[in-house]
């Protein structure tokens, strides 16, 4: 028996295409490409699987442009901690050199570069501090160490420490670490060279940290002589906080405290966190001072074969002085690492100073910031010492006069406000996983949803049922109404339904989309 011929339309096989449009969860396609010819409602179909289309790759487009422009964000928080790491306690007097301290054959060498001496003015000065002038023939030494003067005319840490507390327990000058700086001979509290165990603090609070009694010795700082750059004209001792990875830039970022008074230093401990290129431009190669001093640009970093010391801004710019004033003058200043010779005064005097002066002025050190780096904000305050009651006591317990306390003797009182700290970190703004998110954000949000062309076909197609359009049926929320191919048992020979097998619920399926199967 042979089909009826709209039987036999309908079991025709199907293209490719649309078999694809029927079968994917594109819900436009299968409307597009269905059985039949072009109607107005496949056009209206057509155009909104093509706006979206748009739409979609609109989207992908901004997203890609908004990835390589790199953005970042930056986040600020506070984190509690039950222990902290004490910080690194940098002090210096500003008086670099002891006068009881000073030969003839130091002011030969080093009186006009550190006190602008003219030779013929150096038996004055001797007389100004109480020396007898150099004897009749006199011979200077053939060479001189700038680093040797130092340690030995250099206010010493015995002598200037007269108490020491951490945490109320006793401690000492081997508690301290000789550092050379700018400013002379320093030293450091906490500072973990040498493999030494960093001190840390359980809470927070004055008692809880370092606290120091110093005597700054007036009576063995220098006359002023002539005005010159680096004329000190008052008293104290400079301090400066840090971490151990950075060394001190104390003649620039240290503080001062002044005899007579207890100074109280509260810290609170930030840690930042930035992002290498593209996204940010930190970095975290260490530099080595030594590297090809030769180069025509000694201001460039370059990176050491060696991880230690790690880099620090405050390290990268002194490798970065190192640098300039070792291919201006062929040596370095003490203070500055690497293994150049030290420079001699008389190098200092005309050559040294003047080209860190200089470049300090023009701020030629292009030097990104750590990648990880911790700080300390501080805040300070101050009461005089000692009081009428203390200062009979202070001046019999060291042996000194009243007026000598007043004028020598300072506190520094140095803690945590409190075990919290701040956090500051920049993260990427948009990751690679969001940019992969893209394709399936963008037919999710056009082309994977009931589009308005769907809305109104359920919404006529209920109207010509004479029922209302109810978007939660469960037979009106399919993306479209069954294929007339379903009605058929379709085999590769399209046998007649009633020569197969049948299930009842094939044909409540038929009867629902209007279909009838007839032999």
């Amino acid at each position: 028996m042979k089909p009826p011929s709209g039987l036999e339309e309908a079991c025709r096989p199907a293209s490719d295409i649309r078999v694809f449009a029927s079968s994917c969860t594109l819900h436009g396609l299968g409307h597009v490409f269905g059985p039949g010819g072009l109607t107005l409602r496949r056009g209206l179909w057509a155009t909104a699987v093509l706006l979206s289309l748009a739409a979609f790759l609109y989207q992908v487009a901004e997203r890609v442009r908004y990835y390589g422009e790199f953005h970042h964000e930056t986040t600020l928080d506070e984190c509690e901690s039950h222990r902290l790491t004490f910080p690194a306690v940098t002090l210096c007097n500003i008086n670099p050199l002891r006068r009881s301290r000073l030969t003839p054959n130091d002011l030969h060498w080093a009186g006009p570069s550190l006190l602008g001496l003219d030779p013929a003015e150096h038996t004055a000065f001797l007389r100004s501090l109480g020396r007898p002038p150099a004897p009749p023939g006199f011979m200077p030494s053939p060479t001189f160490d700038m680093e040797q003067l130092y340690a030995r005319a250099g206010h010493s840490i015995e002598d200037m420490l007269l108490d020491c507390r951490y945490r109320g327990q006793p401690c000492g000058p081997e508690n301290f670490t000789v550092i050379f700086t700018r400013m002379g001979q320093c030293y450091t509290f906490n500072s973990g060279a040498n493999g030494a165990e960093l001190l840390t603090t359980p809470k927070g609070g004055a008692g809880n940290g370092l606290e120091i009694m110093l005597d700054v010795q007036q009576e063995e700082y220098l006359p002023v002589w002539k005005d010159m750059e680096e004329t000190p004209f008052e008293a104290g001792i400079r301090v400066q906080i840090h971490s151990q990875e950075e060394p001190p830039i104390i003649d620039q970022l240290g503080f001062g405290a002044a005899p007579g008074y207890q100074t109280f230093v509260s810290c609170q401990k930030q840690q930042l966190s930035f992002l290498p290129p593209p996204w940010g431009d930190c970095s975290s190669v260490s530099l080595d001072p030594d590297f090809e001093r030769e180069l025509s640009d000694p201001l460039s970093p370059s990176p050491s074969p060696s991880p230690n010391p790690p880099y620090s801004l405050m390290g990268c710019r002194l490798v970065c002085e190192t640098r300039y004033v070792a291919r201006k003058c062929g040596c370095r200043m003490m203070h500055m690492p690497g293994g150049a010779p030290v420079c001699s005064p008389q190098q200092y005097k005309d050559c040294a100073n003047p080209a860190l002066n200089a470049m300090l002025r023009k701020d030629a050190c292009a030097c990104p910031s750590p990648c990880a780096s911790t700080r300390y904000a501080k805040e300070l305050s101050m009461v005089r010492i000692p009081s009428r009651a203390a200062a009979r006591y202070l001046a019999r317990k060291y042996n000194r006069s009243e007026a000598y306390i007043a004028e020598n003797v300072l506190i520094l009182d140095i803690f945590f406000e409190a075990l919290n700290f701040e956090t500051v970190e920049q993260k990427k703004a948009y990751e690679v996983s969001e940019l992969l998110g893209v394709p399936r954000q963008g037919p999710g949000v056009f082309l994977e949803q009931k589009t308005l062309p769907e809305a109104l076909q359920h919404h006529s197609a209920s109207g010509r049922a004479g029922q209302p359009w109810n978007p939660s049926s469960p037979l009106q929320s399919g993306p479209q109404a069954p294929h007339p191919a379903l009605c058929c048992h379709q085999d590769s020979v399209c046998l007649p339904p009633l020569l197969l097998p049948r299930h009842p619920a094939l044909d409540m399926l038929c009867m629902t989309s209007g279909h009838t199967l007839t032999s």
